[in-house]
């Protein structure tokens, strides 16, 4: 449904002060506060919602009853200067939160989208740059810098003001520490803080929150050990890991699975 016969439709929903261009489609039960912004070729999905003055442009898909906060500008042109036109974008899942002044940006290349999934919860001030690929039930805290190309696997806490470098990965259920400096890539399960980021912990407390067994988490204590505390480098701890009679487990195969795409290193632990 256009946004000329939304307007008509669900006129109750959508401030008169709002702007909404022809391109638009709207799903139903859209909520669209005053000053606010929707343009180019944006979708948003049933039941979400935009507060006063947020935007969402461009080639974007918002998801199923999302909420936008003030000054939240989704879906606009990447600041990377290799950009060279065409239709890159935006798609974001469902039930996620982005509050005052976060920014998404669209991809880089013509045919590309920054993807984020469902459930997520971006606090103000965060920035999700070009290229980048969110998973789900993530939460970031005020003011996190993720660079263009970055990876963050479902679960993962990123704390207040960490910044995270270009092309690094954050594994499933990990913890970056507020005003953490991200270069390298951060194993799941673990926590990591410092300038540059280094693993410190395994996310106890986080993993327990998610249910996991202690058996599960005995395993993920292992491989913490392996990997950071018995002082072997990181090709001799993988293989460790290989041949340990736990490698069949899912904790065991999805880190392995994670070092084996690692392209920037892993994050050393703190007594490497």
């Amino acid at each position: 449904m256009k946004a000329r016969d939304n307007r008509h439709i669900m006129a109750h929903r959508i401030h008169p002060t709002a702007i909404i261009e022809s391109t638009v489609e709207l799903g139903d039960d859209v909520e669209i506060g005053p000053f606010a912004y929707v343009g180019g070729a944006a979708k948003l999905g049933s039941g979400t919602r935009l507060h006063h003055h947020a935007s969402v442009e461009g080639n974007t898909v918002l998801g199923r009853e999302c909420e936008i906060y003030p000054y939240c500008s989704i879906g606009a042109k990447t600041q990377d200067l290799k950009y060279k036109g065409g239709n890159p974008g935006v798609r974001i899942g469902d039930h996620n939160v982005f509050r005052e002044y976060v920014s998404v940006h669209g991809a880089t290349n013509d045919g590309d989208y920054t993807t984020i999934g469902s459930h997520n919860t971006i606090l103000a001030s965060c920035h999700v740059a070009h290229d980048c690929r969110l998973g789900n039930h993530i939460i970031a805290s005020n003011s996190v810098g993720l660079a263009g190309h970055v990876v963050v696997q479902d679960y993962v806490v990123l704390g207040a003001v960490c910044g995270v470098h270009q092309f690094c990965r954050i594994g499933t259920h990990a913890m970056v520490s507020a005003y953490a400096k991200v270069v390298q890539d951060i194993a799941p399960f673990f926590i990591a803080d410092g300038q540059p980021a280094i693993i410190r912990a395994f996310n106890k407390i986080g993993l327990e929150r998610r249910g996991f067994t202690p058996e599960q988490l005995d395993r993920v204590k292992q491989i913490y050990r392996i990997l950071f505390r018995e002082g072997l480098n990181r090709t001799q701890a993988l293989e460790k890991l290989h041949a340990h009679a736990d490698a069949g487990s899912a904790e065991f195969k999805h880190l392995l699975d994670f070092a084996a795409k690692c392209e920037r290193g892993l994050a050393p632990g703190s007594n490497c």
